[in-house]
């Protein structure tokens, strides 16, 4: 059973950055579409960005573009979500989910994820 695991979140002030990991104990990520998604407190859940099976593309929602940028270690098959450029409106649980094994390269077309982390919280706040 794939197990995501989130980390990195924190309070950061406007402007400032955070990096986040999304890691499988015990399975490389490289043949999963990975997605990351947030929820804020009365919000319906968002997807922030996606990244294909190894070798595929990105995609990113207009809110985030230029600021977040999604990316696989080779090294340890882990995600990363570089988010630059910090606003308020960024303020989240941000959630990384999974789908896979599958040779599918645009993750756009991706509509349902089967894994799910349990989230990291990110407070962006002066």
């Amino acid at each position: 059973q794939l197990q995501l695991v989130e980390s990195g979140g924190g309070l950061v002030q406007p402007g400032g950055s955070l990096r986040l990991s999304c890691a499988a104990s015990g399975f490389t990520l490289d043949y999963y579409v990975i997605g990351w998604f947030r929820q804020a407190p009365g919000k319906e859940r968002e997807g922030v960005s996606c990244i294909g099976r190894i070798g595929g593309n990105t995609n990113y929602a207009d809110s985030v573009k230029g600021r977040f940028t999604i990316s696989r270690s080779n090294a340890n098959g882990t995600v990363y979500l570089q988010m630059n450029s910090l606003k308020p409106e960024d303020t989240a649980i941000y959630y990384c989910a999974a789908v896979g094994p599958t040779l599918e390269a645009q993750c756009a077309r991706v509509v349902e994820y089967d894994y799910w982390g349990q989230g990291t919280q990110v407070t962006v706040s002066s």
